[in-house]
């Protein structure tokens, strides 16, 4: 009888286009509270094209855009795509480099439950492992785009494991300089360097894998400054060793603005207080402030106050 993986292994080889089921796809992102600016984002294309996809105007796409529209989802391929074979596929729009959206539709998907906010402008596009018969990653970093000094900023590490042995790996995450690791779910492996953090990730368990952590960026910090991440994630397969860049945003802007307003208009609105609350929950324990959140949102807005370096709720 034939596996899962032979199944997929065999559809790959022999079709490049896939026939997508939109509405699964909408019925999905809705309920896990994604934005289609976030999905847009880890495929590569606008929200325009995941409109389309979703509305069946385009039922057959790449397979490898449904597979990123799949890890987007954090589902397996097959949820998404339709039962009946596809026979004459009709020609999809080439997938075009994402635009800096609009201003106002800058929202934070949390994932970091839905992703960190801009969070989401820049382009999601994971970090591959991968070679034909072998363990395969997927690794995305979702940051928020702003932070001010002497607070904390939450970031989070995705990894997709796309093998049927569930091989271990390690996450390497380069920090910026003067920043301070504050705490991170699962622990570090050893201890948190000044610039490096490590975790050991080992063999087994199902589904994609979440590493949490929070840093506390220096007090000195000029506000107009920029903080610059790296990162890697390693796999040994047998007796190869592979490396893979991390994917997804890799720079904060210290313009003293909170980290859950994320299009940085000096409120968190209705749109932005619950990606906020996912993610607090989420990272609960890590020294995410949620009662400085749930003001700002209650009151007019918010100010930053350099001097005593806080955030002051305009009421």
């Amino acid at each position: 009888m034939e596996t899962q993986d032979e199944k997929s292994e065999r559809e790959r080889s022999v079709s490049p286009i896939v026939a997508i089921d939109g509405t699964a796809i909408k019925r999905i992102r809705e309920a896990k509270k994604l934005t289609q600016l976030y999905v847009a984002s880890v495929v590569g294309v606008t929200t325009d094209t995941i409109s389309r996809w979703e509305n069946n105007r385009y039922p057959t796409i790449k397979r490898d855009n449904a597979e990123k529209v799949a890890t987007a989802l954090e589902v397996s391929l097959e949820e998404i795509l339709k039962p009946e074979p596809v026979t004459e596929p009709e020609p999809e729009p080439e997938a075009v480099p994402m635009l800096q959206p609009p201003r106002k539709q800058r929202l934070a998907p949390l994932v970091l439950a839905a992703g960190l906010g801009t969070l989401l402008v820049a382009l999601i596009v994971g970090a591959v492992l991968s070679r034909r018969g072998a363990a395969e990653l997927v690794a995305t970093r979702v940051l928020p785009s702003f932070g001010a000094p002497g607070q904390l900023v939450p970031v989070q590490v995705k990894v997709d494991r796309r093998d049927g042995e569930k091989s271990g790996f390690i996450v390497k995450e380069r920090i910026p300089a003067g920043w301070r690791f504050v705490a991170s779910n699962p622990p570090v492996a050893g201890e948190a360097g000044e610039r490096e953090v490590k975790w050991l990730i080992p063999p087994g368990g199902t589904g994609p894998v979440t590493i949490s952590y929070t840093l506390s960026a220096p007090r000195t910090l000029p506000l107009g400054s920029q903080a610059d991440f790296g990162g890697e994630v390693i796999l040994s397969h047998g007796k190869a060793t592979r490396r893979g860049i991390i994917g997804g945003p890799a720079r904060i802007a210290v313009n003293g603005r909170h980290w859950a307003d994320t299009n940085g208009d000096g409120r968190i609105d209705d749109n932005e207080i619950m990606p906020a609350y996912y993610l607090s929950e989420e990272m609960k324990g890590l020294g995410l402030e949620w009662k400085t959140i749930e003001a700002i949102w209650s009151g007019a807005g918010y100010t930053w106050n350099d001097k005593l370096k806080v955030f002051e709720v305009v009421k």
